[in-house]
């Protein structure tokens, strides 16, 4: 089902180069890359499941779509704009349903992707990392049947790249095995580490982002990854998937967490330049010392019990390995433009 079709012109794709598809623009990093990509210019296809209720009391997804698209127009001050309201098009697309993505990249010249789990099944386990896989496929494939497509940037995980395959010990390590002396983007989390342990984030992760790479190589679709950490914002808990193996993620230094903007800002950098390529593990923070891990406690739990953390007085520093160095000299003299809606 695409409402949308109503506002596209079809003699409007000769301005492809400028028009963009946003999937899933419902969440906290999709809606702020729909918020950024505007000021800086291009037409945005903003497509998103229905994250409301499935039981709606009036006549179900319509109703609920055609709301939720009025309500994004008007967050973003499209509602009496005109000229701003034809820059902004609004899809519904089910990334388990092939044709709808579709619908949503016509000619379009670029897609961000970030899979966002439904409202009603909102936790990580093999059935979700499932679903994850069929959702990479499906988008990819879409891009490969969308003619005006140039890039995609396809946004994953650093759990698609911490995890090992060797047994924790004294002297061991749970994270990826390797010959260089630090995790970065050439590393692959093992995905029968994250079975065994029930890290089902990453191996979520992990799968879907190399299908999505398979398909990619297959068809010849131009795709770069955004690796981000754990994405820091204001509704963040205790029961964020990422978090499952935190401690290990601490002591071994490679727990590594991301502020929206520089997401952002990450994401519209290997867009624009063309001689990104591959993957690139993004984050702005390390959490390797006691303060580190305290502020994060403070954030993620309530005040009675983060008060508790206060007391803490270990001045440990683990050693940092993990390194973004690869995005970081991308990102060097990047014009980050405006600066981005954190709601």
């Amino acid at each position: 089902m695409t409402i949308a079709a109503d506002f596209y012109d079809e003699q409007d794709s000769v301005f492809c180069s400028k028009r963009v598809c946003v999937m899933d623009a419902a969440g906290q990093l999709g809606s702020a890359i729909v918020h950024q990509l505007l000021l800086r210019g291009y037409t945005v296809h903003a497509a998103f499941q229905n994250h409301g209720s499935s039981s709606h009391p009036i006549c179900g997804i319509v109703v609920v779509f055609v709301y939720e698209m009025q309500c994004f127009k008007m967050k973003y001050g499209c509602g009496n704009d005109d000229s701003k309201s034809k820059k902004l098009i609004c899809f519904h697309a089910d990334p388990l349903d092939y044709h709808s993505i579709v619908d949503a990249l016509k000619g379009c010249c670029g897609l961000f992707y970030s899979f966002e789990t439904p409202s009603d099944y909102p936790t990580y386990d093999e059935l979700m990392g499932e679903m994850e896989v069929r959702a990479a496929h499906n988008v990819m494939e879409a891009c490969a049947q969308t003619d005006t497509l140039n890039k995609v940037v396809f946004t994953s995980s650093a759990t698609a790249v911490l995890w090992g395959t060797r047994k924790r010990d004294q002297h061991d390590s749970p994270v990826a095995s390797h010959s260089h002396s630090y995790v970065d983007e050439r590393d692959w989390t093992d995905i029968n580490f994250c079975k065994k342990y029930k890290l089902w984030h990453g191996l979520s992760k992990t799968q879907a982002e190399k299908a999505a790479w398979a398909l990619a190589m297959d068809r010849e679709v131009n795709m770069v990854s955004i690796n981000g950490g754990l994405l820091i914002h204001p509704d963040l808990n205790i029961r964020e998937p990422y978090l499952k193996g935190a401690a290990e993620m601490y002591e071994d230094g490679v727990f590594v967490a991301v502020d929206l903007k520089f997401l952002v800002d990450a994401h519209m950098c290997v867009f624009e330049d063309v001689s990104s390529y591959g993957r690139y593990l993004c984050f702005n923070r390390v959490i390797n010392t006691t303060k580190d891990a305290t502020t994060l406690a403070n954030m993620l739990l309530p005040p009675s019990a983060s008060s508790e953390t206060q007391r803490l007085e270990d001045d440990t520093v683990y050693e940092q390995r993990i390194s973004n160095k690869k995005l970081n000299k991308l990102m060097l003299g990047f014009d980050t433009g405006l600066e981005v809606q954190v709601n």
